[in-house]
């Protein structure tokens, strides 16, 4: 689970933006050092910053179903914005085309789809029945999604790699989602338990998100090694599986990695470990 705002194009506000040669602003300078010299570099590379662009669309398009009601289609969007999101940081190491405006506007678009979007979707569904606690529940992810990724952007490169410190945005949009999808699919939204338990998913990831809980972070796997013959059968298992009832598979996916965290403290706190 790639926590991509969580990727190679996130940051914190870039000194390196720069008014045009008129005093405009409406072009991008963004200052690097080669060699010991600082070289400045006018523009912006178009192709991750189309996938960037795809995400925030997705995310915003999800918003517009849920207030619309087609929850189930805002749901899907939510994960098709994850894939995208996924996708920009790796298309800009393949291509060479990492910048600072990708990682502001990266961190931007991951702010709107794996905070704005579950929670204002979440919220049409259910939430708002449950007057001012609904739309407090709310604010907690969107709120919780915003200092998830500023300390994200404020650490890069003082942490361990190979963990996140808190649950990663996309994996706590990913168990709103899901729910969100079971709801539509079962019609399980109607009933005050069934707000209550939302409320408390909604809450509950956006508070994991702020937390000092370490996630594995997946960063460690070498894809490129080879690996047996049977471990493509395992794969097209997996994909099977998920196409046979995705809003299942994915909801459950998502909620075992976001409670692995706090499994994982519990059973190094009782080992005496920190």
């Amino acid at each position: 689970m790639n926590d991509h705002h969580e990727s190679s194009q996130q940051g914190g506000e870039s000194s390196g933006e720069k008014l045009g040669s008129e005093g405009l602003g409406v072009e991008v300078i963004e200052e690097e050092v080669v060699g010991g010299a600082l070289i400045r570099k006018k523009g912006i590379y178009l192709l991750p910053n189309l996938f960037t662009t795809a995400s925030l669309f997705s995310a915003f398009y999800a918003i517009v179903a849920g207030i619309n009601g087609d929850f189930d289609k805002a749901a899907v969007a939510i994960f098709i914005s994850m894939i995208l999101d996924g996708l920009d940081g790796r298309v800009a190491r393949l291509t060479n085309t990492q910048s600072k405006f990708g990682e502001q506007y990266d961190s931007l678009a991951d702010m709107v789809a794996f905070g704005v979007a579950p929670a204002l979707v979440a919220f049409s569904l259910n939430l708002n029945s449950l007057g001012n606690l609904g739309w407090i529940g709310t604010f907690i992810l969107v709120v919780g999604a915003a200092l998830r990724l500023a300390r994200f952007n404020a650490q890069i490169g003082e942490v361990d790699s190979r963990f996140f410190v808190g649950l990663p945005s996309p994996a706590a949009a990913g168990v709103v989602a899901g729910l969100i999808w079971i709801y539509h699919i079962h019609s399980l939204a109607d009933s005050t338990f069934a707000a209550l338990l939302m409320l408390f998913v909604v809450a509950g990831v956006g508070v994991l998100m702020v937390s000092n809980i370490r996630y594995y972070s997946f960063k460690d796997l070498d894809l490129k090694r080879r690996v047996p013959f049977t471990a493509i059968l395992v794969m097209v298992l997996i994909l099977s599986v998920v196409a046979y009832d995705p809003a299942t598979v994915l909801l459950v996916s998502f909620l075992i990695y976001a409670l692995s965290g706090p499994f994982q403290a519990l059973v190094r706190k009782g080992k005496g470990e920190k």
